[in-house]
């Protein structure tokens, strides 16, 4: 199957191009089952396989990790999170590392560490409401929804969360913290009124929130829920600066879409962009009154994730950007995974 892919691939220079630009995740160690494209360089994308040495052995198919180990990661090790689902976007569970092939940097891993299904790591959640005028009619419908969103999806005494209100600035109203009254108060601050700085606000969010989380101790699975119409006219970086800010964070980004036109605009399009480059998703609600459909699908996949963790072949700790592409054999399923990671350095 992979060699029929990627000949596929060959011959179409467009398709080809679309495979390289989605391998930037992390991936795992894994047995090289097919033969090198002529037209391409880098190695092909190979079934993931269990290293020889691991221990304990790999979960079977209908095991579950609801309680899994604590994963640590070295510093040059990958630890990759990512989602399944079918083509209504429901959510695949009890696949196996066997049934996923992957390339990080356009080679096949060295080796794979862990591999985990329906794993529970603690969440670090960064929640970013725009406040800009354009959302004035429904902002206390979304302070609603995003509130409730909040008191479900934090349940566990390592889950934390911060609130982030923009408009022609960030406003952290509630720092991090797992203190439900407190984020609650947070959301209950928000206000709107002037312009839309929605880059420099995701940008902010990463760099001063959700880069430094854990590193350098055990992983967690950062998200930011991003509630937007995603039109940005105040903003002093550009769109590709915020997603690469959250690609450095390891920060996947869900958006929910406040535009209730029937037709998708350019904002639209930002949201698409920003949740497809990190990992995430986007939801294009009919009305304000279906945001509590959005959230509670966002909260469903934060605790029905793959995690995956493994050394890549000839890394180097150079802060450079390694590129993934990671794919399921089945191709009837998708899967969601950030596209690149960068190195450490030194």
């Amino acid at each position: 199957m992979i060699t029929s892919l990627w000949t596929a691939a060959a011959g179409s220079r467009r398709a080809s191009s679309w495979f390289l630009c989605s391998m930037m995740a992390a991936g795992f160690a894994v047995a090289v089952t097919a033969q090198q494209p002529a037209s391409k360089p880098a190695a092909p994308a190979a079934t993931v396989a269990p290293p020889a040495q691991q221990a304990p052995a790999m979960p079977n198919a209908e095991q579950t990790d609801v309680n899994a180990p604590t994963i640590k990661v070295n510093v040059n090790e990958v630890n990759l999170i990512f989602t399944v689902t079918d083509k209504h976007g429901h959510y695949i569970p009890n696949l196996k590392q066997s049934d996923f092939a992957l390339l990080d940097d356009q080679r096949a891993p060295a080796r794979v560490t862990s591999f985990h299904q329906q794993i529970n790591l603690p969440l670090r959640v960064g929640l970013l409401v725009d406040t800009s005028t354009s959302i004035r009619r429904r902002f206390e419908f979304e302070q609603q929804a995003a509130t409730e969103f909040l008191l479900d999806i934090l349940k566990a005494r390592s889950d934390r969360a911060f609130v982030m209100g923009f408009d022609v600035t960030p406003n952290v109203t509630q720092d991090w913290t797992n203190n439900l009254d407190g984020l609650e108060q947070g959301v209950s601050a928000l206000s709107p009124g002037g312009g839309t700085a929605l880059f420099d606000a995701v940008y902010s969010a990463c760099r001063y929130k959700l880069l430094n989380e854990s590193r350098g101790q055990e992983p967690v699975r950062k998200a930011m829920i991003l509630i937007s119409d995603g039109d940005d006219n105040q903003s002093h970086v550009y769109e590709s600066e915020a997603i690469k800010e959250c690609q450095r964070a390891e920060t996947i980004i869900y958006a929910i879409s406040t535009n209730w036109t029937p037709s998708r605009g350019l904002g639209d399009k930002v949201l698409s962009q920003m949740a497809e480059d990190t990992g995430g998703e986007v939801f294009f609600p009919n009305s304000v009154e279906d945001m509590s459909t959005s959230f509670r699908n966002i909260e469903e996949e934060l605790r029905s994730q793959y995690a995956l963790t493994y050394t890549p072949a000839d890394f180097k700790a150079d802060g450079s950007f390694r590129t993934i592409y990671l794919y399921c054999h089945d191709r009837r399923y998708k899967v969601r995974a950030r596209k690149g990671y960068f190195a450490p350095t030194q």
